[in-house]
């Protein structure tokens, strides 16, 4: 009867945990921006909705995310540590010399805000390389 009891309990909290992870990303923004002097592009995610920013001065054309692909991306983010997005390293450096536009992922999350530091666009950190590939693809559609 214990072992029932304890299995029951830990199917419950595990639910539990799984469920609270899916509402957290009904609150969470997650943001990829790409600039350089003539180029800016700007995507965020928010509760299955993706705004996307083609220029300075540019108004965002906002559109719903089907499940399929917003399962992916939540599929993705539960994968990132956020609380490491400050310290990956960045795999090329082309955008030193005007070689590429600067890339940057920033997620906020129950009110605190997690960044990266600047990478090339196209060319993100291993980490979160299918996350940004995934928020760029909306940008092609």
């Amino acid at each position: 009867m214990k072992i029932r009891s304890l299995i029951f309990l830990m199917i419950f909290i595990g639910a539990g945990c799984s469920s609270q992870k899916k509402a957290d990303m009904a609150s969470t923004i997650i943001q990829y921006s790409a600039m350089s002097r003539g180029y800016y592009k700007k995507i965020v995610v928010q509760n299955q909705t993706v705004s996307v920013t083609n220029g300075r001065d540019a108004q965002p054309a906002e559109n719903k995310i089907e499940k399929a692909d917003w399962d992916k991306i939540v599929t993705e983010f539960e994968k990132i540590n956020v609380e490491k997005l400050s310290t990956l390293k960045a795999p090329t450096e082309k955008r030193f010399h005007d070689g590429a536009a600067i890339g940057n992922l920033k997620i906020t999350q129950n009110q605190k805000t997690y960044e990266t530091q600047g990478f090339d666009n196209g060319f993100p950190p291993k980490e979160i390389e299918k996350l940004v590939h995934l928020l760029t693809d909306f940008v092609k559609e």
